[in-house]
């Protein structure tokens, strides 16, 4: 049990780490929008609390990429995989989730929740969300999978 969780915070950590370095420097630093998930997940607790508190956004953003995200591949994701499409490489389906994480994070909570326009108005910010999401869950996937010894 303690190696599982260490496991999936470290993909998480790592995870998050490319996420934020794509989308808050390398994307921006090609002439591409920049990513804020931080101010996004203000906007989830301003919604739901009625006033922003940026050091429970910061938590929240770091809670659901060290923990949430990862732990879902981990118990659904990669068992769905296995069980319905054994022959999917786990990358493409690594992928698929991350498109799913995508979703989840600018139709649910950016527009469901926060009142956002739906996938942000599909400007530039949400492609560069989409490449986001989808790097965040191969990262985590691979991390995954090269720490609990990944067998196809």
């Amino acid at each position: 049990m303690e190696k599982t969780v260490a496991d999936i915070a470290v993909a998480g950590s790592l995870a998050t780490v490319a996420f934020d370095i794509f989308g808050q420097a390398i994307s921006p630093g090609l002439g591409f929008a920049g990513l804020s998930p931080v101010p996004l997940a203000n906007q989830v607790i301003s919604t739901l609390t009625g006033q922003g508190w940026m050091p429970g956004a910061h938590a929240l953003h770091y809670a659901a990429g060290v923990i949430g995200y990862p732990l879902g591949w981990f118990l659904i994701g990669e068992p769905l995989r296995r069980k319905f499409t054994p022959s999917l490489p786990w990358y493409a389906a690594a992928a698929a989730y991350g498109v799913g994480l995508w979703i989840f994070a600018l139709y649910i909570m950016a527009s469901l929740i926060a009142g956002m326009p739906p996938f942000l108005g599909f400007t530039g910010i949400t492609w560069v969300a989409l490449v986001g999401h989808v790097l965040f869950a191969l990262v985590a996937a691979a991390v995954l999978r090269a720490r609990r010894g990944g067998d196809d």
